[in-house]
């Protein structure tokens, strides 16, 4: 089973996938795990999650992990298909929670109220991790190196 989880092949789409991914992830974590990038770090993002948008303090903890170590994970080539798996996830949530009521359309011309934003930023990032649980982590990844 670890074999199959952690199992990639030498491959660039892979690579390229998940550093993009992982890239783009990696602040917005940052920003919510450590105040970077002018985010709030965790006791504002936890106050956010819980108190303005009604989540559960548990799985706004959740949220928090996941963006940010999942990045990390997905820069690294570390357990990519679990990152993967953990981002679908967390990005459905999203997508349901928040944006599904808004349209698809991100705010691009600033027609809607700030914070208003449609789900397609959010569908691209599953459809990315999706390509992730197909390929594996690719070249250059730690995964390669525990199971070649």
């Amino acid at each position: 089973m670890l074999q199959t989880i952690f199992s990639t092949d030498n491959c660039w789409t892979g690579f390229i996938i998940r550093l993009t991914l992982g890239i783009v992830l990696f602040p917005h974590g940052a920003q919510k795990m450590f105040g970077w990038f002018g985010g709030p770090g965790f006791s504002g993002e936890m106050h956010h999650l819980t108190q303005q948008a009604g989540l559960p303090a548990f799985v706004a903890v959740l949220v928090i992990l996941i963006e940010f170590f999942a990045a990390l994970m997905l820069i690294t080539g570390t357990g990519t298909r679990i990152a993967a798996i953990a981002v679908i996830g967390l990005f459905i949530g999203i997508i349901w929670h928040v944006h599904a009521s808004m349209g698809f359309f991100m705010n691009w011309f600033g027609t809607m109220p700030a914070g208003h934003e449609g789900y397609e930023y959010h569908l691209l990032i599953i459809g990315l991790a999706i390509a992730l649980l197909f390929t594996g982590s690719g070249r250059f990844s730690v995964d390669r190196l525990i199971f070649p």
